[in-house]
């Protein structure tokens, strides 16, 4: 069981799971996701996949919320299209039917 909180630290684990993915490189994928840990704050760093051995360091560097409109960060349950860049972004899948989102999970940047 992963700790939400690190006491000192002030890193809060966050999760996105993803519903539609597009990878624009190798280093950078666009992706519609829904916040189900955080909130979620740009500049995130996602380190793994949840279920897989994959290993990832991917960035949070763009959340476009409400018709669009960058915001800083994501609350829980709510939707967003966001950019990632880092190693790992070509592991990244979008939702089949009638099947779980791939979750991708790490820790906020500290304030």
């Amino acid at each position: 069981m992963t700790e939400p909180l690190k006491s000192g630290s002030h890193v809060v684990q966050v999760e996105l799971a993803i519903d539609q993915v597009t990878i624009v490189s190798p280093a950078e994928a666009t992706a519609t996701v829904r916040c189900m840990l955080g909130p979620v704050r740009c500049g995130a760093r996602f380190d793994r996949i949840h279920d897989s051995a994959e290993a990832i360091d991917l960035e949070l560097t763009q959340i476009l919320a409400y018709f669009g409109r960058p915001v800083e960060e994501l609350d829980p349950v709510h939707t967003a299209l966001v950019t990632l860049r880092g190693t790992g972004a070509q592991l990244l899948t979008s939702a089949a039917p009638r099947s779980r989102w791939q979750c991708i999970q790490g820790t906020n940047p500290p304030r």
